[in-house]
């Protein structure tokens, strides 16, 4: 696969089977992703990778807070800006309508935040969650640094024929998360990522994308 075809297909899945994910794989891609960039060459993600009993129980954890409509802990960081407008708040609004009815939640249904959060929680069925951390003393550009790492994952991922999703939801539990994973305070949980062989069975979705013309000015050329 090469890296267009890796970009083009790669999707925030949210319905994987339970086919697991060998740890070769796994160091394969963590390996290679390790080149990823960097400013001052700092790395400054933490990686945890969570599989079987310990993500199972997990889940289980996660789960029942849902369930119960435990409204999370504190942020370390909002998920979005408390003002977000158009066009941004379009895409956003667009995009989440699209997503949970390909799942079978409906926009109207008044039980659609726990409904949203229980799939969450379940990492929509993966295997494996990836989740990252940073050292609370780090910036924005190495909160940045992170997203590219977490890309350069995505698209090896993709690579060994894997596919994964993102998950912010998971600072939403990170006091949960760090409990078992046993990160220490001193670091604060950017996102998990879900990984695993997509599910054949559920429907696919593949969100629109803005035009190239809208984001991007050419200068000069």
């Amino acid at each position: 696969m090469d890296v267009y075809e890796a970009v083009d297909t790669r999707r925030a899945v949210r319905a994987f089977s339970d086919e697991p994910v060998p740890r070769e794989t796994l160091e394969r891609v963590l390996t290679a992703a390790t080149r990823a960039p960097s400013s001052g060459n700092l790395q400054p993600w933490h990686i945890y990778v969570v599989t079987g009993e310990p993500l199972a129980d997990l889940k289980r954890r996660a789960t029942a807070r849902a369930m119960a409509g435990d409204p999370g802990d504190e942020r370390d960081y909002p998920m979005y800006p408390a003002d977000l407008t158009s066009p941004y708040l379009d895409r956003l609004s667009t995009a989440a309508t699209q997503r949970y009815a390909a799942l079978g939640v409906d926009r109207d249904d008044p039980d659609r935040p726990r409904k949203i959060a229980t799939l969450n929680s379940g990492a929509f069925g993966a295997p494996v969650v990836l989740f990252c951390y940073l050292d609370r003393t780090m910036g924005p550009g190495q909160w940045g640094d992170a997203g590219m790492y977490l890309q350069t994952v995505m698209l090896l991922l993709r690579a060994e024929g894997l596919h994964s999703c993102p998950q912010v939801m998971w600072t939403m539990y990170r006091r949960t998360v760090s409990q078992v994973v046993g990160a220490d305070d001193r670091l604060a949980l950017f996102c998990g990522v879900a990984v695993g062989h997509e599910d054949q069975g559920v429907p696919r979705l593949r969100t629109n994308r803005a035009d190239m013309t809208e984001t991007v000015t050419f200068i000069g050329l």
